[in-house]
């Protein structure tokens, strides 16, 4: 075994690696850029090396200053984690040859299986099923034209050296295609740097189901059962789970003996996921999969994996690059139970999961299952990276009891300072069609009426927030006294009220709170929310309060279950955290109105990035939803749209330029205006 391992990446992966390594002895270093500098991977590694700024490319993309401070402080292997250069053929040449193992597989299978059409190709030659397609080197729009209406339509749009969702673009109709021709084009060849792409036959209703393979230098292979990663919004998984829903022996059988197959032709070793679509109109049929690629790395959602087997593979990584044979035989690795596993970002599912950033607050995990997370309370989330704040990874006995755990972690789960999609996954786990295992890639879309965020103006939730309010502005009392005790606007004996105002989407609010010897009472639209005094518990300190309102009083009271709303209240507002779903409600401004907020008619960049394209220009006239840019933030293309009808009065962007959050891009005027 090594005795030293530099980590080629950040955040939770980094720590994950970290967290075996530690267990195994080794002697860690970490990689930062400027963003990251005070991140926990940092924290917790034994050495950091700080590569430069926060732009992926002049940090963690720069191979030679990775192996540059691997050599300088006598690092053994390298772990590049997933994304970056986990997939990168010269990466893992240049680690050789600088005598540093590179823990993932040899070059050559990183370049086999890094393009897509040379994975289809090999996998037709091993006889694995495969799609109808087009994947040949002449890229010209004419041909491809042709290929595609040969495949028919609907179809798909891939990029060969795609990953991660990026670069695909499904097309319904031979109208479209020149449009999401280029597209993908574009996207792939910012992601990739290669613009090429293949065509594929769209399965309709279908399921990702994925195949984990290990392989050492001995010439062992096995496969340790299958994943299904259906749940996904624009192609980037959001669920994962192990078995598979419905997975039948047989099915399971014909499924890993393709894998194997892949794999074995390209003499695999290490870590390796081959990926297959499935038709989902159905039960699984031995005849019903194709092969999609193959990921030369350890994927994101390899935690459903450990748990369902009881190993560690980030440990078999390590083991398999030092030259150690496979630690298990195929007949020893053994299904026990069902595990599935959520990806917590930072994107907010009420405004179109528009990302995320900002300094996390909240509370910490409570423990109760596995959290994967490269972020603690009171660290920074940058904007430079991918949106994945934690990943949470709930086994049971079955998947019923996988689910149940999950979905009571996710209620339970409170994160703020920054959006998530922690109560979006909530009530996702309570969907019948979800949690009868009805699972398909198109289900995010199919559900999103009921996966939709619960009204901010409801009754009980603005009660709450302003009951909170209330609770923090009578904490300045000596300790042991309740914060109703004081004489200013409550009274037990007399009608007095007090109220608190808040704002939401440019709208003002009031709220009215009365209370008694018994209760408290707040009172919006006719309704009120109603909380014993005996289960309010509230924590902190002046501008920075935690309350907490249960559901029983006693010694649990603020047990895990008892909890029905937590409220973090500070000068600006306070926010509601109830069944892990967040809602902030600021107070007013000092000026603010209903009469004085107005709708603006700039064109404001929503979030920092890269101006992908711009369609407009001074003078001309626009509709209301129209597209006038496209933003590149995030690993992802926003889309921003005219406010409404009029005409362009200015532009302050061209393509390629970066903007920051809240800069004007476009200023609109009515065309009325315009003589």
């Amino acid at each position: 075994m090594f005795k030293s391992l530099l980590i080629a990446n950040r955040g939770e992966i980094a720590c994950r690696v970290i967290r075996t390594a530690r267990r195994l002895g080794l002697r860690t270093i970490a990689v930062y850029s400027d963003a990251d500098r005070d991140a926990k991977h940092v924290r917790e590694a034994d050495h950091a090396v700080r590569l430069g700024p926060a732009a992926a490319k002049d940090s963690y993309l720069r191979g030679d200053l990775i192996l540059k401070a691997a050599v300088e402080l006598g690092a053994e292997a390298i772990h590049p984690g997933y994304g970056f250069l986990s997939e990168n053929a010269e990466f893992a040449e240049s680690c050789a040859a600088a005598g540093i193992a590179f823990v993932g597989p040899r070059p050559d299978a990183i370049r086999d299986m890094g393009l897509k059409d040379r994975a289809k190709a090999i996998a037709v030659e091993v006889g694995a099923p495969v799609l109808p397609g087009y994947w040949d080197l002449d890229q010209d729009p004419v041909r491809l034209k042709a290929e595609a209406e040969k495949i028919g339509f609907p179809l798909l749009i891939k990029a060969v050296a795609g990953g991660g969702g990026r670069g695909i673009r499904v097309v319904e109709e031979s109208a479209a295609f020149g449009s999401a021709l280029e597209s993908a084009r574009r996207e792939a060849a910012a992601a990739f740097g290669d613009d090429r792409v293949m065509l594929e036959r769209l399965v309709l209703r279908p399921r990702h189901i994925e195949v984990q393979v290990f392989g050492d230098q001995h010439g062992n292979l096995v496969h340790l059962f299958e994943r299904d990663c259906s749940i996904q919004r624009r192609r980037q998984k959001l669920i994962e789970e192990a078995p598979a829903p419905g997975m039948t022996e047989a099915v399971r059988a014909s499924l890993t003996a393709a894998a194997l197959k892949i794999a074995k032709a390209v003499n695999y070793s290490n870590a390796g996921t081959v990926e297959f679509v499935a038709d989902g109109t159905g039960p699984l049929r031995p005849d019903g999969f194709w092969f999609l690629e193959m990921n030369t790395r350890l994927q994101v959602e390899h935690p459903v994996t450990e748990a369902v087997l009881g190993l560690d593979l980030v440990e078999w990584q390590l083991r398999v690059a030092a030259g150690e044979i496979l630690p298990l035989t195929q007949d020893k690795i053994i299904l026990n139970g069902a595990a599935i596993e959520a990806r917590i970002v930072a994107e907010d599912p009420a405004k179109g999961f528009l990302p995320s950033s900002g300094v996390i607050a909240g509370l910490p995990d409570d423990g109760t299952i596995r959290v994967d997370s490269g972020f603690e309370v009171g660290d920074t989330f940058p904007d430079a990276y991918d949106s994945l704040v934690e990943k949470a990874i709930a086994h049971g006995a079955d998947r019923r009891e996988a689910l149940a755990r999950l979905q009571a972690h996710l209620e339970s789960r409170v994160i703020t300072g920054i959006t998530t999609n922690n109560g979006y996954l909530a009530r996702l786990c309570l969907l019948p069609s979800f949690a009868q295992g009805g699972v398909h890639t198109g289900l995010l879309e199919d559900e999103a009426a009921e996966l939709a965020k619960p009204d901010a103006l409801a009754a009980r939730r603005l009660g709450l927030a302003a009951i909170g309010v209330q609770v923090a502005r009578e904490l300045e009392v000596p300790d042991g006294a309740s914060p109703f005790d004081i004489p200013d606007g409550w009274r037990l004996n007399a009608p007095a009220h007090l109220s608190v105002g808040f704002t939401h989407d440019d709208r003002r609010l009031v709220v009215e709170l009365h209370s008694d010897e018994v209760q408290v009472s707040a009172g919006f639209g006719g309704d009120h929310a109603v909380v014993p005094r005996r289960l309010i518990h509230a924590y902190g300190k002046p501008q920075d309060w935690t309350i907490l309102v249960a559901e029983s009083a006693g010694p649990r009271a603020e047990a895990r279950g008892d909890i029905a709303a937590t409220l973090f209240v500070d000068g600006a507002g306070a926010s509601l955290v109830e069944r892990g779903e967040v809602w902030r409600y600021p107070y007013p401004a000092a000026d603010a109105s209903a009469d004085s907020l107005e709708a603006t008619d700039e064109i404001k960049a929503p979030l920092p990035g890269k101006i992908a394209m711009c369609h407009a220009q001074a003078g001309q006239k626009v509709t209301k939803g129209q597209v006038l840019i496209v933003l590149e933030a995030m690993k992802m293309e926003h889309a921003l749209t005219a406010s409404r009808d009029g005409v362009i009065a200015e532009t302050f962007v061209q393509e390629g330029r970066q903007v920051k959050a809240a800069d004007v891009l476009i200023r609109l005027v009515a065309q009325e205006s315009v003589p």
